[in-house]
């Protein structure tokens, strides 16, 4: 009795003391980082929505359960490890007392049965990793595993050491019960009771013995279970929930953050280089959230099998860049827990060459992060819906866009002309402001231009967006929503040239200071103008405005075209009327979609159109496929791997339809362009066009008018003319 409470305690004190002095060192390296006061904030805000939010996610494991059977495998575990935390218990009661039973419930058969129920579940979650693992093993199925890059080796330690822990458990119940010890009924202990029929042979002694030796076993691979967690990814079980938590809602897909340092809203008048924070240039740079986010990541790979970017055959991987910062991190935390100078001097030379190490690299291949990396990312937010932990991907990646852009100057130098011309021209054509309103004559009614104050009549403002009037193919989509407001007879204006672009390419370039100098004189405009209500065309300009502008304080009510055009047919304001005898796909634009979560209303619009059949593409809604734009993607060139757009399309034509329509001026673009190519290649139909969802409203809505003569219409509209030293570089 004395040797095994002394064994097992002795097991305790060592094991709880390897993993604690983990345990410090990991937040001592975490909270080397910047502070994220505003994370504190919003969870103390949100409280009651984020008890909701550990419910589903963390004990509902909602995102897991998305992919059925991993999801469910996943589920049994760690259900069956929260079960299983009163056979732990019992493990340490009966180092004391070979009778012991959890005061209360020791008893109740219902417990027994549960127990073995959930232990099972837990050997079938094994079973089923298992064999996932050895059919996507990456080094035979390569980039297409979605563990490729993943730290295997542990991965498999651990399903050892969870079947160690449920097989010692039961053989340790099932020699109980032949000793007569055990707490509940033999026979509601299903799993255990079959293990006992199979040791009752051994007798009484060897029984005895098998029940000693299996609970310090047990106990034992508990304890070796609870070390190795804190060294391997396997810390997501504790880190993931407060990930989650300090994450931001919906599914961490939130507006970027502006630019901070030392904690406080990075002023750029003030800023000094050499001292503030601009962006993530070093490791040490990512708030303590984002030490968070390293730490928490599973090495599952569900956001690299989403990745646009990685599909196609480009280098980006989502996990990777989080692996390889973590990795860096960890490398790298003796110089930044070092107490002094001198401290850091006496470090190994391997730890003071990774300190020097530049977080993005040059063509030379000496930073952690890799340039073509960071700049194949499309911000579709693919990644971060996928990610049951709610990893925050794109702020990492957008952080060191921002130190390369603003510090180092290094960027895709097809992107300068862009800047430049938002910078000097407000868009990113570099056209003059006056052409914001050309489209305007091309209509039949008269369009008011905000002078001043917007009208007391006026309900919306429409937010035209630079493509909406400036790009040949999106002014058809301004036409046709101002065409449809009217006939619905709802009153709105526009800013005509005193619109400025929201600044979201900037932004998502990296470029924060360019997006604040445009931002700031939107935020200006609109408040001076006593705008309330806004409805945007572009999906880009309306996340911006109502995700963003927040931040500068630009607070308004943001609809999209979509969402009101929608409710506008439900009140019966506007008719579709006319047949359009079409088979329609519709691609969901990763801004509208997945980062502010409009799925339906575009498809509501496509079914009230008489005639119309809908097909939907394998990877739409929510793990809808990138057109390749966002990011600043549309103003950079695609030199690696296959184009994003031509995979998206080759998808739509093997639903051979009609008409790819959208609800974004940049995936129309892109996706036109992509199709054009088809055509001239023979594989796709002549006929075959891509419109916005607005365009096919209009149709309809022009009761009677056929799709010939509507084409034809469209065909006559006075083609615009060429931007001034740039076209999106596709």
């Amino acid at each position: 009795m004395i040797l095994r409470i002394v064994v097992g305690l002795g097991l305790t004190v060592i094991a709880f003391a390897i993993a604690g002095r983990r345990v410090w060192w990991l937040k001592r390296l975490a909270f080397s980082g910047q502070s994220a006061p505003e994370r504190v904030a919003y969870a103390k805000e949100h409280l009651a929505g984020e008890v909701k939010t550990q419910l589903a996610e963390v004990i509902g494991q909602r995102k897991l359960l998305k992919w059925s059977v991993p999801g469910g495998a996943h589920a049994a575990t760690f259900w069956g490890f929260i079960v299983l935390l009163l056979t732990i218990i019992e493990s340490y009661g009966n180092l004391f007392s070979r009778t012991f039973a959890i005061p209360g419930i020791g008893h109740w058969a219902f417990i027994g049965f549960i127990e073995d129920l959930f232990a099972v579940g837990v050997l079938a979650g094994i079973v089923v990793f298992t064999v996932i693992r050895l059919r996507d093993n990456p080094r035979k199925e390569g980039r297409r595993s979605r563990f490729f890059g993943s730290h295997t080796t542990a991965a498999w330690v651990v399903l050892a050491l969870i079947f160690l822990v449920i097989a010692s458990l039961l053989v340790y119940r099932g020699a109980q019960q032949n000793t007569g010890v055990f707490p509940y009924p033999d026979a509601w202990a299903f799993a255990s009771w079959v293990i006992a029929q199979a040791l009752h042979p051994l007798g009484y002694g060897v029984n005895s013995v098998l029940e000693v030796t299996f609970i310090l076993l047990q106990l034992a691979v508990v304890l070796a279970f609870l070390v190795v967690v804190t060294y391997s990814k396997h810390l997501h079980i504790a880190l993931a929930p407060l990930n989650i938590m300090f994450s931001r809602r919906p599914n961490a897909l939130g507006p970027l953050e502006p630019m901070r340092s030392k904690g406080k809203v990075l002023d750029f008048e003030e800023a000094d280089p050499d001292t503030d924070v601009f962006g993530i240039g070093k490791i040490e740079d990512l708030t303590w959230k984002g030490m968070l986010d390293l730490g928490t990541c599973t090495e599952c790979g569900r956001c690299q099998s989403q990745c646009p970017a990685w599909a196609t055959g480009k280098p980006l991987s989502p996990k990777q860049v989080i692996l390889d910062m973590r990795d860096h991190a960890f490398a790298k935390a003796p110089y930044l827990l070092a107490s002094s100078d001198e401290a850091r001097e006496k470090l190994p030379e391997a730890v003071k060459a990774e300190a020097e190490r530049p977080l993005v690299g040059t063509k030379a291949g000496n930073g952690v992060i890799d340039p073509d990396v960071l700049w194949s990312c499309t911000n579709c937010g693919a990644c971060v819906e996928e990610c049951p932990v709610d990893i925050e991907h794109i702020d990492h990646i957008d952080g060191m866009r921002r130190h390369q852009v603003l510090i180092e100057s290094a960027f895709p130098a097809e992107a300068a002309v862009m800047l430049k011309n938002l910078e000097n021209k407000a868009n990113p054509w570099g056209m003059a402001e006056g052409r914001r309103a050309d489209w305007i004559t091309e209509l039949d009614f008269e369009v008011p231009v905000v002078d001043g104050k917007i009208g007391a009549g006026v309900e919306y403002l429409f937010w035209v967006g630079c493509a909406g009037a400036l790009d040949d193919r999106a002014r058809k989509t301004t036409r046709a929503i101002a065409e449809l407001l009217h006939t619905a007879g709802v009153t709105f204006a526009v800013l005509g040239p005193a619109e400025a672009c929201t600044g979201d390419p900037a932004r998502r370039l990296g470029n924060e200071f360019v997006f604040s100098m445009l931002a700031q004189r939107n935020v200006e405009t609109l408040n001076d103008a006593g705008v309330k209500k806004i409805v945007a065309s572009c999906p880009h300009c309306f996340n911006t405005i109502a995700r963003e502008y927040p931040q500068l304080g630009g607070n308004y009510e943001v609809i999209h075209h979509t969402q009101l055009l929608a409710r506008l047919v439900e009140e019966g304001k506007l008719k579709p009327a006319g047949k359009v005898e079409e088979k329609i796909t519709y691609h969901d634009p990763c801004f509208l979609g997945r980062h502010n979560k409009v799925y339906t209303p575009p498809r509501e619009l496509i079914d009230a159109v008489p005639g119309t059949t809908a097909k939907e593409m394998h990877r739409c809604k929510n793990r809808g496929f990138c057109c390749g734009a966002g990011g600043a993607r549309m103003w950079l060139e695609e030199r690696i791997g296959k184009r994003i757009n031509t995979e998206r399309v080759e998808e739509a034509l093997a639903l051979d339809p009609d008409t790819v329509s959208t609800a974004c001026p940049y995936c129309m673009v892109m996706l036109g362009d992509a199709v054009d190519a088809k055509k001239a290649s023979g594989e796709a139909k002549q006929t075959l066009e891509v419109i916005d969802v607005a365009q096919l409203l209009v149709r309809s809505v022009r009761s009677g008018s056929s799709r010939a003569e509507a084409v034809s219409t469209r065909e006559e509209d006075p083609p615009d003319p060429p931007a001034a030293g740039l076209r999106p570089a596709r």
